[in-house]
C-alpha cells in the first residue's frame, strides 16, 4: 500500500476487513497519529480548547443534570463547527473525514458525561439521517442538528431485547388514512432522552418488518419515563421513552421498511469505533492524573513514583495509550481511504454511500476498538484509583468519578460479549461467502504448527515482528480447530468465539503498534511501549488460544496433541521487562504526562 500520506489510491490497494490478520506486520503502511495534517490538529485544537474553557468549568452542573446548560453548550459547540463534521455542507456542515471526527470526539473526552452527551448526538442520533435520510429528511433536520437547535437521540434498546436488538417488540402499523405511522412499544436505556428534540427510533412494521423512524418529541402519544439514577455518567439523561398509539407522520419513516438492521448495526459500527478511540483519550488523562500524584505522593520518604510496583502501573498505562492510538487511526483511515477511493467528493450523497460502506468493510476493527479500548480505561482507572490509595475513593479526586464513569463502557454500544462474538462470527461469515481467506490462514497456521516457524528477521523490533506474526498464526491455529472440529456449530459456542475474539484483538494490536513504530524515526519510548505491550500480549494470546483449543476438544486424547502443535507458535524468549518499563516510565513521571503526546 502507498505512503498514507499520499493521497487517494484504489479499493484493491486497501486491506479487507480483518486484514491485519493476512498481510505480514509493516508490508502495508498505516495511518498514525504521527501524519495527521495541519488541518485534523487544527480542529483538535480548537475543540480542545473549547472543551477546556468551556466545559470544564461546567463540570459541576452537568453533573446535576442541569439541562439548560448542557443545551447552551451544544449551542455553542454548533456554532464553532463542532456538531457539524459529519455532515454535508448544503445542511450546514463541514463534510470533514472520519478521521478529524475521531479527533474532535476525543477533544470532548474531558468529562465523562459530556462526552456521551456530545457523542450520542453527533453521532448515533444524527448519522442516522445523514446516511440514510431523504433529501426532505435532511434538509428539515441536520440543519437544526448541526447548529445545537435541536439535540439528537437514538433509541435501539427494549428493556428485554438489548443485546437482541432485531428482537424488538414496539410495533409499527399505518394509520387507515395512510398518513401517518402508529407506534406501540418501550425503549430502555435511551441517553440525551430528558432534553433530546428529536429521535431516532426501530420498529417493527406489522411486527416483523425491523425499520427505523424520525421521532420528534412533540409526537402525541410519545412521553418519555423519569431519569434513571446511574453509578456513573451521572450528568447524562437517560430515560426509556413510551409510546402508545404514538402517531409518526408517513413520511418519518427513514430507510426502507425491513431495513432497519442496517441503519442501527452500522450506525453502531460508528459509535463503537469513536467509543475505543475515546476510551483511549481516557487512558492518556488517567496517565496524567495518576502520574501528577505520584510524583507529589510521598511514603517512607519517597515519591511513590520511586516504587516499583507504581512506575510498573504507569509504565503499562502508556503502552495501551500509545498502541490504543495506532488502532484508533489506523482504522479511521482504511475508512476514510476506502470512502475516498469510490472517487465521490466529500459530502455528496455517492460519499456517503461509500463511506457507510467502508464502516460495514471494517466493523470488525470497529467491535476490536470497542472491546479493547474500553477494557484499558476499565484497567487504567482501576490502577489509577490503586495508586491513590484512600484518597482515590472519595469525590473530592477526580480518578473517582473517572472509576465510576468509565464502566458503562463495556456496556455500551452493544456489550463486550456480544462484540466478542461478532469479531471471528464475521470473520467465518465471510469466510463461508468467499469474501476472507481464513481457511487459508488455518492451513498456513496447521503447517506452521506442524513444521516450525522462521526465525526472526534482524532489524528494529525484530522480535516484536516476529510475535505479530505468530499472534496471527494463534488465531489461525485455533480457529482452524474450531471450524474443523464443530463446522457450522462453532457459531453456538460462545466461549471459543470470544476466546478467539481476545486473540484477534492481540494480534491487531501489536501489528498495528509494530507497524506505527517502524514508520515513524527510532523513538525509545516508543519502541518500550512496543515491547512491553507485544510481551504480555503475546502470553494473553497464546492463553485465549489455547482456551479456544480447551474448549473445542474438551476431551484430553484429542486436546493434548493439539496444544502440544499449539506450543510451537509460543515465543517464550525472556525479555527485559524491567527496562523497558523504565525508559517509559522515567519520562512520564518528569513530565507528569503521557510522554509521547501527538498534540
Amino acid at each position: 500500500m502507498p505512503d498514507p500520506t499520499a493521497g487517494t489510491v484504489t479499493a484493491a490497494e486497501l486491506p479487507p476487513g480483518g486484514g491485519f490478520l493476512l498481510a505480514e506486520v509493516g508490508a502495508q503502511a498505516i495511518d498514525t497519529p504521527d501524519a495527521f495534517t495541519s488541518d485534523q490538529r487544527e480542529f483538535y485544537r480548537a475543540a480542545r480548547k473549547f472543551a477546556m474553557e468551556r466545559v470544564v468549568p461546567a463540570a459541576d452542573a452537568i453533573e446535576a443534570k442541569d439541562f439548560p446548560t448542557v443545551r447552551r453548550l451544544l449551542r455553542e459547540a454548533g456554532e464553532l463547527g463542532f456538531l457539524s463534521l459529519d455532515v454535508p455542507e448544503e445542511f450546514g456542515g463541514l463534510a470533514q473525514d472520519l478521521t478529524t471526527s475521531a479527533l474532535v470526539a476525543e477533544a470532548m473526552t474531558v468529562q465523562g458525561s459530556w462526552s456521551v452527551i456530545y457523542g450520542a448526538h453527533v453521532g448515533i442520533g444524527t448519522l442516522p439521517i445523514v446516511y440514510f435520510g431523504t433529501p426532505e429528511q435532511q434538509a428539515r433536520y441536520l440543519p437544526r442538528l448541526v447548529s445545537g437547535e435541536w439535540v439528537a437521540a437514538y433509541a435501539l434498546s427494549e428493556p428485554s431485547s438489548a443485546s437482541d436488538a432485531t428482537a424488538a417488540k414496539t410495533r409499527a402499523v399505518r394509520s387507515p388514512d395512510g398518513k401517518h405511522w402508529i407506534l406501540n412499544g418501550t425503549k430502555q436505556w435511551i441517553s440525551n432522552a430528558g432534553f433530546a428534540d428529536v429521535f431516532i427510533v426501530f420498529a417493527k412494521v406489522d411486527g416483523e418488518k425491523f425499520s427505523a423512524f424520525i421521532v420528534d418529541r412533540d409526537a402525541p402519544g410519545f412521553t418519555t419515563g423519569a431519569e434513571e439514577h446511574k453509578m456513573g455518567i451521572r450528568g447524562s439523561s437517560t430515560r426509556a421513552l413510551v409510546f402508545e398509539d404514538a402517531r409518526i407522520p408517513a413520511g418519518n419513516l427513514l430507510g426502507e421498511i425491513g431495513k432497519g438492521h442496517r441503519i442501527a448495526f452500522n450506525i453502531l459500527n460508528i459509535g463503537r469505533l469513536k467509543l475505543g478511540v475515546t476510551c483511549v483519550t481516557g487512558v492518556r488523562h488517567v496517565i496524567e492524573i495518576s502520574a501528577g500524584y505520584a510524583k507529589e505522593r510521598k511514603a517512607f520518604g519517597r515519591p511513590i513514583s520511586d516504587f516499583g510496583l507504581i512506575r510498573e502501573k504507569l509504565a503499562r498505562m502508556v503502552a495501551q495509550a500509545y498502541v490504543g492510538e495506532a488502532m484508533s487511526y489506523r482504522t479511521t483511515g482504511l475508512i476514510d481511504r476506502r470512502a475516498a477511493a469510490g472517487g465521490a467528493a466529500p459530502g455528496t450523497p455517492e460519499y456517503e454511500r461509500d463511506r457507510i460502506a467502508a464502516v460495514e468493510e471494517y466493523s470488525v476493527e470497529a467491535s476490536i476498538l470497542k472491546v479493547w479500548g474500553s477494557e484499558a480505561l476499565s484497567q487504567a482507572a482501576d490502577e489509577g484509583v490503586q495508586i491513590h490509595g484512600g484518597y482515590g475513593f472519595v469525590e473530592e479526586y477526580v480518578i473517582e468519578r473517572i472509576y465510576r464513569d468509565n464502566r458503562v463502557n463495556r456496556i455500551f454500544e452493544g456489550t463486550n460479549e456480544i462484540n466478542r462474538l461478532l469479531v471471528p462470527g464475521t470473520l467465518l461469515k465471510r469466510a463461508a461467502k468467499g469474501g476472507f481467506p481464513l481457511f487459508d490462514l488455518a492451513r498456513k497456521a496447521a503447517q506452521a504448527a506442524e513444521e516450525g516457524v522462521p526465525a526472526a528477521v534482524p532489524g528494529r523490533l525484530s522480535r516484536e515482528r516476529r510475535v505479530a506474526e505468530l499472534n496471527k498464526l494463534l488465531f489461525g491455529y485455533a480457529a482452524g480447530v474450531a471450524v474443523t472440529t464443530l463446522g457450522a456449530g462453532v457459531g453456538d459456542r460462545q466461549e471459543v468465539l470470544g476466546a478467539l475474539a481476545d486473540v484477534a484483538a492481540e494480534a491487531f494490536a501489536v501489528d498495528s503498534a509494530v507497524a506505527r513504530a517502524l514508520q515513524a524515526a527510532p523513538d525509545p519510548v516508543a519502541e518500550a511501549c512496543v515491547k512491553l505491550y507485544a510481551e504480555e500480549a503475546h502470553q494473553r494470546a497464546a492463553q485465549r488460544a489455547r482456551a479456544a483449543v480447551l474448549a473445542t476438544l474438551p476431551d484430553p486424547a484429542l486436546a493434548g496433541p493439539a496444544l502440544a502443535q499449539l506450543r510451537r507458535l509460543v515465543d517464550e524468549e525472556p525479555g527485559d521487562v524491567v527496562a523497558w518499563r523504565e525508559a517509559i516510565v522515567g519520562p512520564t513521571v518528569e513530565l507528569g504526562r503521557y510522554p509521547l503526546a501527538w498534540a
